[in-house]
């Protein structure tokens, strides 16, 4: 096996794979209309692993929005495992003459996507490469999984997890390779919604208000996400996460308004649901209402995403610590997150399931950027973890 002075793969050859898909548009049209999708990324991995011994799929879930899936299959006997990056990206508003156009400076390289996440799908192809030329042969299959929408409501892994099986996966997001992530929060995107009366303005005795009453509910809920701020009821993942996202209501100037709503995000730690976060904003809708007369609620729920904790990874993270150890001469800290990945669903698929990834920043923001001695840190991780558990 390698040692710590003989990286298997060059940092040039990490920067020009991450380059390369960088210039390649796929931001996800969930979040940008019009959005490329990944097929064009898709397609240009199907050609980089054309060369290798792998079975390579590419899966359309929607027009444009592809799965790329290359499997090293095994001699049997061993265990699965998926290496889950993906390939789509959020907008490039603030930064659109630049954001395609890799740029390196000092041991950065800057690009949209460039650490979220297309840095972690190089990383992960360079292991696989590495393992399908030069081995050592695995007993289990390897299948790297590029997918598709992560940035908008995860199609691509709940397509994965739809239509695959596998033992073992680990999701690569952007991180710090001093750390591994066995937990983090789950989410809800909800709306809270207030229904007064409409009127004409001039008879105030005929109408309710609707946007009067959002103002009081959101005043309490201000209240009510300081108070859950301050308590975590796990502190690997920080503070419960609570915030305000839209607001809309009303017709016209003339108009008492008949309905107001409150777009809201909320976090769930793992071991709670979302039906509890909804049950305590409905109290505060019940408090207003009986202050407020005539006025009524409701919570509609948009998406619910489970929070992540792993389970029955322990050989795996078990290959993942002494690979650590070898490679970078310490052993990872295991740690959650205050936000969510698709390592929630894999996990919840029953797929045995670790995060991490190589050091990055900007993410979501102009000037995007990927630590390249990170990440071909990174590709060594990798290569000794699988060869430890698939070998």
């Amino acid at each position: 096996m390698s040692t710590p002075s003989s990286p298997v793969v060059t940092e040039a050859e990490v920067e020009a794979l991450i380059a390369d898909l960088v210039r390649l548009d796929s931001v996800t049209p969930w979040l940008v209309e019009g959005g490329a999708g990944e097929a064009a990324v898709a397609a240009f991995l199907a050609r980089w692993v054309a060369d290798l011994p792998v079975e390579v799929e590419l899966d359309e879930i929607e027009p444009g929005r592809v799965n790329f899936l290359a499997t090293l299959k095994g001699t049997g006997g061993g265990p699965s495992l998926c290496l889950n990056a993906h390939a789509d990206t959020v907008g490039y508003a603030g930064w659109p003459e630049r954001a395609l156009v890799p740029r390196r400076d000092g041991d950065r390289l800057y690009g949209l996507g460039a650490s979220d996440d297309k840095g972690c799908c190089a990383v992960a192809l360079l292991a696989l490469r590495h393992l399908a030329t030069r081995g050592p042969r695995l007993s289990g299959d390897l299948t790297v999984a590029c997918v598709a929408d992560e940035e908008g409501v995860s199609l691509g892994t709940e397509r994965l997890v739809a239509t695959r099986r596998f033992d073992l996966a680990i999701v690569l997001e952007a991180d710090a390779l001093d750390r591994v992530v066995v937990e983090h929060q789950g989410f809800g995107w909800i709306d809270v919604v207030v229904n007064g009366r409409a009127a004409h303005g001039s008879a105030p005795e005929a109408g309710v208000d609707a946007i009067v009453g959002l103002a009081e509910v959101v005043t309490r809920l201000g209240a009510w996400g300081r108070a859950q701020r301050a308590v975590s009821p796990t502190p690997r993942n920080g503070a419960t996460v609570f915030h305000t996202g839209t607001v809309r209501g009303g017709t016209d100037y003339a108009t008492y308004p008949s309905q107001a709503v409150l777009g809201i995000e909320i976090g769930t730690q793992p071991g709670e649901r979302l039906a509890d976060r909804v049950a305590e904003i409905e109290a505060v809708i019940d408090e207003v209402a009986r202050v407020v007369p005539g006025l009524t609620g409701e919570v509609r729920v948009r998406l619910e995403r489970e929070p992540f904790r792993a389970a029955g990874h322990e050989a795996l993270l078990s290959s993942l610590q002494a690979a650590a150890r070898r490679r970078l001469g310490v052993e990872l800290r295991e740690v959650g997150l205050n936000a969510w990945t698709d390592a929630a669903l894999m996990q919840s698929a029953g797929v045995a399931t670790l995060l991490l990834g190589p050091l990055g920043g900007n993410f979501h923001s102009p000037d995007e950027w990927v630590s390249l001695p990170e990440a071909v840190a990174a590709v060594d991780l990798l290569v000794e973890t699988i060869a430890g558990v698939l070998g």
